[in-house]
């Protein structure tokens, strides 16, 4: 039995996986983002979470064979690293386990553990790529001076155009009647009492209005469009730093996929296949193969030494729950 946990900027995933393919139980708890909230939400939330499938998969964590928690921030703040590592040892009394990024959780996910690099842009963004045991990750720089692409970085930029709108120093378009009603806004200005006094800059807040800049590109809004078109350039040159830095030569193919909710806007996914392919002629741009809470369990058994079969794999692949993507317009 191998648990996969993978964190993020908004939840806290696990999912419990049987040798043979089958997902045994799986969970979805708070978000193991720590930085407002202090290092002891991250055990907390492991907790919670693991307590959860075990009792789901009728078993108890003494079980779990191997975990592997992919925890967002991790490897960031140097003096916090000892205590991540240690916080599941007191959820599993065991130590059959790694902590690591949650990067290599949408990697192994999209890619099947395969060599390759992955391009994160959820809450925040970056890559993480591996090549003949080399790993490598670009990017994830914080929302306040990185993340470029990710759903926080679309969300502030189309809290710009709305201001810009509202002032008339750019021609008005549907985001501001986008904003105006999902918002409740009794007058524009309101916006700073909602974003700053009553979310306190919340990056999660702020990165789920994301999608409405999508919807007003869907309504003729050409600067969210711009701002789509420009997250999906921004993407695709992590990934092209990535390939570079983990020394590709120009003419190997690179295998490459994609994970996080933002990929859910076909703006933003086509932007990024077109800017990709002007990058660099060798990229194969494939859908995701299973989501990165299942790329976490993978890499549970891959640690463990006990990597699933192409049996086991087809059968995971044939039954587990997609990455949440749409199909219509996928790259």
């Amino acid at each position: 039995m191998f648990l996969g946990v993978d964190g993020g900027g908004t939840k806290t995933a696990f999912c419990l996986l049987r040798a043979d393919g089958t997902v045994a139980a799986q969970a979805t708890t708070a978000s193991s983002y720590y930085f407002s909230e202090g290092i002891d939400l991250v055990a907390r939330v492991l907790k919670e979470g693991v307590d959860a499938v075990c009792a789901e998969a009728g078993i108890t964590p003494a079980e779990i064979d191997f975990a592997f928690f992919g925890l967002p921030t991790y490897g960031e703040v140097s003096e916090d690293v000892a205590a991540l590592d240690a916080a599941p040892r007191e959820v599993l009394g065991h130590d059959r386990y790694r902590v690591d990024n949650d990067m290599l959780c949408g990697w192994s996910g999209s890619l099947g553990a395969a060599d390759g690099i992955n391009v994160i842009s959820g809450t925040g963004s970056m890559t993480y790529g591996e090549r003949a045991g080399h790993g490598l990750r670009v990017g994830g720089w914080s929302e306040l001076f990185g993340d470029e692409g990710s759903a926080y970085w679309i969300a502030t930029r189309g809290l710009q155009a709305f201001s810009r709108m509202s002032d008339g120093r750019q021609p008005a378009g549907p985001l501001l009647n986008v904003l105006r009603d999902h918002l409740g806004l009794a007058a524009d200005l309101d916006l700073i009492d909602v974003v700053l006094n009553r979310w306190h800059g919340d990056r999660g807040e702020i990165a789920a209005l994301s999608p409405l800049v999508t919807r007003a590109a869907d309504q003729g809004d050409e600067a969210a469009a711009a701002i789509l078109a420009e997250a999906g350039r921004e993407l695709a040159l992590l990934v092209e730093t990535t390939r570079s830095r983990l020394g590709y030569p120009v003419e190997e193919q690179v295998l490459v996929s994609y994970s996080g909710g933002t990929f859910n806007a076909p703006q933003v996914r086509e932007a990024f296949r077109a800017h990709l392919h002007t990058l660099h002629g060798g990229y194969d741009l494939r859908r995701p193969v299973y989501s990165p809470v299942v790329g976490a369990a993978l890499y549970a058994a891959k640690q463990a030494g006990s990597p699933l079969n192409t049996d086991a794999l087809e059968h995971l692949r044939t039954t587990s729950t997609p990455t949440p993507t749409p199909t219509a317009t996928a790259p």
